[in-house]
């Protein structure tokens, strides 16, 4: 059973990427690709109703070589922010890239007109909406891969752009594969990459190591090389290459040493790569096994010295040629014995590693491959199991709802507050509360260590489950919180669990993301308050109130024991109350910005309609702040004083 779930995975890879070969749109592409060489920046053309946007190949040792860093890597986020803040890691810190091709992007974005005539395809007003690829050879693979991702993060609704790029560098690291996995745009880019073309693999290695060579051999690319030099500079720059391209294949992707420093190339691929041999072709579409089969299929031509430049040159400047030998492999029928391959399974793996050129008897490219496949069914195994707990949790889910209810039906009091006092009759809600946090917990669990889709933050599905999960049992987990420490301790900054932080980042993300022109001003107010954290506002705004409140007495005391504590020291005697005052004035701000966002919540109706009633924390505060301010100015009023009036004339 196994066997044949996994199958597609590879006997697909091999079938589409021969389709994809064979296509007229990719070798009109790859056309596309070689005339742009006539171009400084760019050129555009239209071709049956498609718009192909192609960049030169940047054949300057001063674009691939940048001195910034050990790798050329650099922040995406510039001063100018041509890109947004999405491009960010699960660490919320920004994507790395590289600088030679992030510095030509820019240039092209700032000295000439490529945003007005991309304008022309991505504005609805212009009535010139066609598909637009983006198509790059070799360093103009790397900028129109950023230029894809530009138009991407604009979430254009009548715009989704396509890339495909030949012979290009690796352009992000794995922030940048996270984001890209997050937004689920994998699929908009497609690299296809020869067996012997060196510059795929090529940022792998610091730039240290093969700038001199490269220096070298650049003059020379586009023409005849006869000079032995040349020979030992691509030798060296092959033996550096295949060095640092093992270390990434056989130890890991871990870039970073403890001590956050990059100790290997912090570069990672990402979208469909399509490897292509003299055998024919083979899609891949795993980062980790990506990285392995660069490494690999480079690794079949280290001993070919003799062909070694005579490969270099015209597999990387000739993609036509290329693909014409994989469209010809496709036609013939070719196939290739593997009499060792026992079940279909098996023989999906071979067959795939004998058309990338690595061989079906490469003992790291079967376990690449088998890996790639027990993850992607480790994948989908751990999303079915999950979605079948979710919706078992449904009941859990209900029943607190109908507590909820029940608490304000049978005592006038929101479910918060009863919660808080939490009697025997709650001990059923709270059973129902653990068993929800035990679920989230393990989902988060899971999204962390790896072991779900890169997308899974990003549908909806689980999106809109973690809202509302949160919006309903937060206040819950708040309640007990500070039931707990009797009120002492401080749940946003030492008690709120990750569970509840890591489902407000992905609502947060997706908010940000969203398609959508403007919501709709709410007309109905909403059933369960939209900021989960609430109720810690309220716990915090009552906590300073009461030390406003206190005043100059509890200053005096506070002082007083301080005093008593310090008699010991030279100078106790010489501490200003001033410090007290500090304080007072600190909770009067709090107290006033927390007015300040009730009253912008009550304006969006983004609270319930259970924090009004009457005996509620929110209540009690309420009535206690206004007390306060009016006694500090009988004519006192404020935006929210007067919704609070109208709301309890009704």
């Amino acid at each position: 059973m196994a066997e044949d779930s996994s199958t597609p995975l590879f006997t697909v890879g091999q079938e589409t990427a021969v389709f994809l070969a064979s296509c007229e749109i990719l070798s009109k592409v790859c056309e596309e690709s070689h005339l742009a060489s006539n171009s400084e920046s760019f050129s555009l053309k239209e071709h049956e109703d498609i718009a192909y946007i192609a960049f030169p190949s940047f054949h300057k040792i001063e674009s691939f070589i940048v001195k910034e860093s050990k790798y050329g890597e650099g922040n995406i986020q510039t001063n100018n922010k041509v890109f947004s803040d999405c491009l960010k890691g699960n660490d919320d810190k920004p994507a790395l890239v590289h600088q030679g091709a992030l510095k030509l992007f820019l240039n092209i974005m700032e000295k000439t007109d490529f945003q007005a005539k991309l304008q022309i395809y991505t504005d609805a007003k212009q009535r010139k909406l066609k598909p637009i690829i983006f198509v790059g050879h070799s360093l103009g693979g790397a900028v129109a891969t950023l230029a894809t991702l530009w138009v991407l993060e604009k979430r254009l609704r009548q715009c989704s752009p396509f890339c495909i790029t030949f012979g290009c560098p690796l352009v992000g690291d794995e922030r940048l594969v996270e984001a890209v996995g997050r937004e689920n745009w994998g699929g908009n880019f497609l690299h296809v990459i020869s067996q012997h073309d060196i510059v795929p693999r090529m940022l792998l290695a610091p730039l240290e190591s093969i700038a001199e060579p490269l220096t070298a051999i650049l003059p020379y690319w586009h023409g005849e090389v006869a000079d032995s030099s040349i020979q030992d500079a691509c030798r060296t720059l092959l033996k550096n290459v295949l060095q640092y391209t093992h270390t990434v294949a056989y130890y890991g992707a871990d870039s970073r040493g403890s001590d956050g420093i990059i100790k290997r190339s912090p570069y990672k691929p990402f979208g469909t790569y399509m490897f292509c041999s003299s055998h024919g072709a083979a899609r891949i579409d795993n980062s980790e096994t990506i990285l392995m089969m660069l490494h690999l299929t480079m690794q079949s031509h280290e001993l070919l010295s003799d062909n070694i430049v005579q490969d270099w040159f015209s597999e990387h400047i000739g993609y036509g040629s290329v693909l014409k030998h994989v469209i010809e492999n496709s036609i013939s029928g070719k196939r290739f014995a593997i009499p060792d391959s026992k079940s279909s399974y098996e023989m999906g793996i071979s067959l795939q590693l004998e058309a990338i050129g690595v061989g079906a008897q490469n003992a790291h490219a079967q376990l690449a491959l088998r890996k790639a496949g027990e993850t992607e069914n480790t994948y989908n195994t751990n999303v079915d199991k999950l979605a079948i707990e979710l919706s078992l949790k449904q009941s859990s889910m209900a029943e607190l709802e109908w507590y909820k209810e029940g608490c304000e039906k049978d005592s006038g009091i929101g479910y918060y507050d009863t919660f808080k006092r939490l009697d025997k009759k709650d001990i059923e809600a709270d059973m129902r509360r653990v068993k929800l946090a035990d679920f989230w917990d393990e989902t988060i669990e899971k999204w962390e260590g790896h072991k779900l889709p890169s997308d899974f933050e990003s549908q909806y599905k689980w999106i809109n489950a973690g809202n509302t999960y949160r919006r309903l049992v937060e206040p819950l987990d708040i309640a007990h919180y500070y039931r707990m420490c009797k009120g002492k301790g401080n749940y946003l900054s030492d008690g709120r669990p990750n569970r509840h932080k890591v489902l407000q980042k992905w609502m947060e993300a997706k908010e940000k993301t969203s398609t959508s022109r403007g919501q709709r001003p709410r007309t109905k107010r909403v059933s369960l308050t939209q900021d989960s954290c609430f109720w810690a506002y309220v716990e915090e705004a009552r906590k300073d109130l009461e030390n406003l409140k206190q005043g100059q007495h509890q200053s005096l005391e506070n002082l007083g024991k301080f005093e008593e504590d310090v008699t010991k020291m030279e100078n106790a005697l010489s501490i200003s109350p001033d410090v007290f005052k500090q304080d007072q004035h600190q909770s009067l701000q709090n107290l006033e910005k927390f007015e300040e966002d009730v009253t912008k919540m009550e304006n969006t109706l983004s609270i319930s309609p259970d924090v009004f009633l009457e005996g509620s924390s929110f209540m009690m505060w309420w009535e206690e702040w206004k007390e306060y301010k009016k006694n500090q100015s009988p004519e006192w009023s404020s935006p929210l004083y007067k919704m609070m009036e109208k709301l309890q004339v009704r």
